[in-house]
């Protein structure tokens, strides 16, 4: 039949050619059905279809095989059987005495009928094979369909082998792998994800990162797949993939809201500076307002010792945040902030990444000391580095060179300091909100030693308040008479000698129960901390003419120097010693040139000063000096010295002059107070456009100056 679903065929509905068989066995099945079992006889033509009912009757005539035994056709025989006996063996199917078979039967038509009925191929070519009584052809057809056949099954063969290569080597590189996981285990060295990329797969899902990172994380995690373990490759690969892992790119902890819990946390941690305080307090007020306030950058200006630092976890821990802190002091190279490309070997991310993996939350306190204090050479500039992550326009972009995607730095609050402001680039200090803290004042000092000092040093040397009793009074000696600074450093250094020597006196059991606590007095003070260091500077002066009082600012805070002027005779020439800088130098000639213009106004012989040579010296001269801030007292100490009228030793000034007698404004008028009132010195002279900095000085200071 042409179409086997047809159930009443007609003479159209069958195909011309068949094949005559004989009935070996009928076998009766349960369901009514029957198997019968034929035997192929000949090969046979239909005529005429001569009965439709009860069955179909035919006139069909034989078809006789046209056979040339020849040298081809015996060659064609050979190849086929050769053929056959190759896709027997790989296909499992077929019994392997098939080929036995095969060899038993003679006749080319009969083999090559014996292999088409085995051959899995359509109805159509088997009818087609059927209708072929040139053995010749035949064999040819057979032959043809017998090749492809081989091919198809060599080629399923070698997918087969492949594939269960495939499957063995990962199914032993399983067993291996948790054979190695049951060994660490045992040794008590299983890591969280056990080196097993699957693992990290499953991080990859629940870190939730955003989309370039995770596209990257995705990417890196197939290259690591397609890897072996032991290339170098491999190690950079997957350090790579545990940076971008392990940054918080989603971790953000939540501010502590509560503005009086934060103030009394800023007031039990540090005395005094007002003004960071009320910035902070401002930001938090903000924060409750407005959820998506990026973070402030703050700059804390100020000398040594005025707890700059500190000030940065003390706001860390108000504000609830995680705090991490870099020292940019000394460093050259720019990699040090941006980070290494990975070309490099063992390249990292730069400071800022790191410490971002370190405090595990993307707006933590940031503090980066000594910015002041940055380098350059040929590694880079890392001040220039520094301005992406510090620019509040862009550093929701920061891109790291090992990382080379960007990451959002936004909600972190960058907190920087510095000693002095003139080595910060413009475009660097531009960026941030400077905040400046002169220093303390006598009485803010007591309070500082008083509750956070002297609390802190007795602690850390194991003793209390009963053991060890230090007053004001002491205290205040300590201040005046062996400190002289404008932060607290020294003053603690002091306090934790004092701490020492009473430890001794405990450990060694010279000091007993009953002496305690111990009070320390001033001989006390002597022999702990040796005679006294400092002296007020105005008990130094004399009453002659030529000696001025001025006041200059240092990164270690206000001082107060003086200008020492003397004549001799000579030719009028001016001399300066005393490690000057230029600016201190035309200060003097400034004030020179004007004394010799306005001769008359001072009842001076303009033509005395070819008769002197003057001398001009700044005592403390190993200690370098610049700075314009010495013009006016540098004047006042060459008019002494020419009108022959002392100076009053209670006054100290500050100033820029010119050439016409102009007084011109200067900075750091609140250090330059402190210095003097430290100093003892009553009446302080500043540049009248300085007057409205004098709101930055303290009352108690106003007060007494």
């Amino acid at each position: 039949q042409k179409k086997p679903h047809i159930n009443d065929p007609t003479q159209r509905d069958l195909f011309t050619d068949g094949c005559a068989s004989r009935v070996l066995k009928v076998v009766k099945r349960t369901s009514g059905t029957y198997s019968v079992f034929l035997q192929g006889v000949t090969r046979i033509r239909l005529v005429k279809v001569i009965q439709t009912t009860p069955y179909l009757l035919a006139d069909v005539e034989k078809v006789d095989e046209i056979i040339e035994d020849d040298v081809e056709t015996r060659a064609l025989v050979l190849a086929l059987r050769e053929m056959s006996k190759k896709a027997i063996k790989l296909m499992p199917d077929i019994p392997r005495d098939a080929a036995q078979v095969l060899e038993t039967v003679d006749s080319p038509g009969q083999i090559a009928d014996l292999i088409a009925s085995n051959l899995d191929i359509p109805l159509e070519k088997r009818v087609e094979i059927l209708r072929m009584v040139e053995v010749k052809t035949r064999l040819k057809e057979v032959l043809n369909l017998m090749t492809k056949q081989v091919e198809l099954l060599n080629m399923k063969e070698r997918i087969n082998t492949e594939i269960k290569e495939e499957m063995g080597k990962n199914q032993r590189e399983y067993v291996l792998r948790q054979q190695l996981k049951a060994i660490k285990e045992e040794l008590g060295e299983d890591t969280e994800d056990g080196g097993d990329l699957d693992s990290i797969g499953e991080r990859i899902r629940e870190k939730n990162l955003p989309g370039e990172a995770d596209d990257v994380a995705r990417k890196q995690l197939r290259r690591l797949r397609g890897m072996q373990m032991g290339s170098p490759e491999y190690t950079v690969a997957r350090n790579y993939l545990d940076w971008i892992l392990d940054l918080p790119w989603t971790i953000i902890t939540q501010d502590n809201m509560d503005i009086q819990h934060v103030r009394m946390i800023l007031d039990e941690d540090h005395h005094g500076l007002e003004k960071i305080k009320k910035r902070m307090i401002e930001y938090l007020a903000v924060r409750k307002l407005k959820d998506d306030k990026k973070g402030p950058i703050l700059c804390l200006v100020g000398p040594p010792g005025v707890g700059k630092t500190s000030l940065g976890r003390s706001i860390s821990r108000a504000l609830g945040r995680k705090f991490v802190r870099i020292s940019l002091g000394g460093v050259h190279d720019e990699a040090a902030i941006r980070g290494h490309r990975r070309t490099y070997i063992g390249a990292l991310p730069g400071k800022i990444i790191q410490m971002l993996k370190k405090a595990g939350s993307r707006n933590p306190v940031f503090m980066i000391d000594e910015i002041d204090k940055l380098g350059r050479d040929f590694r880079g500039d890392p001040t220039a580095a520094l301005l992406e992550a510090l620019d509040p326009e862009e550093n929701f972009s920061f891109s790291d060179h090992y990382l080379e995607m960007p990451f959002d730095l936004s909600q972190v609050m960058f907190v920087t300091t510095a000693n002095l402001m003139d080595p910060i680039p413009p475009a660097l200090r531009d960026r941030m909100e400077i905040l400046e803290i002169p220093g303390y004042t006598y009485n803010e000092k007591l309070a500082i030693a008083r509750h956070h000092l002297l609390p802190r040093q007795l602690d850390d040397h194991g003793l209390t308040e009963n053991t060890m009793k230090l007053t004001d009074d002491r205290i205040g000696e300590i201040v005046q008479l062996y400190t002289k600074e404008a932060g607290v450093r020294n003053l603690e250094r002091t306090i934790a000698a004092i701490c020492r020597t009473v430890a001794v006196e405990v450990a060694e059991e010279h000091l007993k129960e009953e002496d305690m606590p111990r009070e320390i007095d001033t001989e006390l003070l002597e022999s702990c901390l040796g005679p006294q260091k400092y002296f007020s500077e105005i008990a130094e002066r004399l009453e002659i003419p030529g000696v001025a009082t001025s006041l200059v600012w240092t990164s270690f805070g206000g001082e107060i120097i003086f200008v020492e002027a003397t004549k001799m005779s000579g030719k009028g020439k001016l001399h300066l010693t005393g490690q000057l800088g230029d600016v201190m130098k035309e200060s003097a000639q400034a004030a020179m040139s004007y004394i010799k213009v306005n001769a008359d106004k001072f009842n001076l012989d303009p033509l005395g000063f070819e008769k002197y040579d003057i001398h001009i010296h700044v005592p403390v001269g190993a200690m370098p000096k610049d700075g314009p801030s010495a013009g006016v007292a540098m004047f006042a100490a060459l008019a002494s010295l020419f009108t022959g009228v002392c100076v009053r030793h209670d006054v100290a000034m500050t100033g820029e002059i010119t050439l016409r007698g102009r007084v011109l404004p200067i900075g750091g008028i609140k250090e330059k107070v402190l210095a003097a009132h430290r100093a003892g010195i009553k009446r302080v002279l500043v540049p009248k456009r300085n007057q409205p900095d004098l709101v930055e000085i303290p009352p108690e200071i106003r007060e007494d100056v």
